[in-house]
């Protein structure tokens, strides 16, 4: 069971195939995700990697949460997750997931937090069929009708389908094909919708119910914090001192 990276919905658009067919799809970016502590069974009681995106004003982390991004030498993250992991599939501390750690047509399933509609009726928040649309009604033909409230059963039970708060709830959508990934820029392009707004978060991990292709990399594709080219004040002081 490899980990699962934290991307950033930048919306839908489509491609075509050879054959003249388009292909809607969602991309995704994946920028600077990087592994940000261990989880480890002796420890913790399990194995996991915390897995931290984007950058967060130093001025919005606690003092706490500082130093462990510290000891881990990373910048500190906007937004951190955690994935279950197998105990052969840990990638090290600080290392950057790349968009490559997902190949072309495996299946993934993706969590987002969904758009927020406010508050809605029966018929947009449940699909209800509301009321006929003549013969006597009016004015309440998009209502719920009775919720049993009369002598039998004398009330109304709890978690009826009512009118309420609508959206802005954790959805998994599974079985999303991948099409393609972009390493240079982080994109992953994964067929089909996703849930939640351009701009937010989204979890995206091997799918659960399908077979992993053979060709998926193992831990995972990755650069490691070694590999991160020498910043341009080193290169000057490198240069000097030769």
């Amino acid at each position: 069971m490899r980990s699962g990276v934290i991307a950033q919905k930048v919306g839908m658009t489509r491609i075509f195939t050879d054959a003249g067919e388009h292909v809607p799809v969602t991309v995704l970016k994946v920028d600077n995700c990087q592994v940000v502590a261990h989880r480890t069974k002796e420890k913790n009681g399990y194995t996991a990697l915390q897995v931290g995106v984007g950058k967060a004003k130093v001025k919005n982390v606690s003092k706490a949460e500082r130093g462990r991004f510290a000891v881990a030498q990373v910048e500190p993250k906007r937004k951190l997750a955690e994935f279950r992991v197998s105990e052969d599939a840990i990638i090290p501390v600080g290392a950057e997931i790349t968009a490559d750690h997902f190949v072309a047509g495996q299946f993934v399933d993706v969590t987002g937090i969904t758009t927020g509609k406010g508050f809605a009726g029966g018929m947009k928040r449940w699909n209800f069929g509301g009321l006929r649309a003549s013969h006597g009604v009016s004015i309440s033909h998009r209502s719920i009708g009775s919720t049993g409230g009369r002598q039998d059963p004398g009330k109304t039970f709890k978690n009826k389908k009512m009118p309420g708060h609508l959206g802005v709830e954790r959805v998994t959508t599974q079985n999303l094909r991948v099409v393609s990934t972009d390493v240079e820029r982080g994109l992953i392009l994964v067929e089909g919708a996703v849930p939640g707004v351009a701009g937010g978060w989204i979890f995206v991990r091997d799918a659960v119910k399908r077979k992993l292709p053979k060709e998926v990399p193992m831990p995972g594709a990755f650069r490691s914090a070694n590999d991160a080219a020498p910043a341009p004040q080193a290169e000057q002081a490198q240069e000097e001192n030769a």
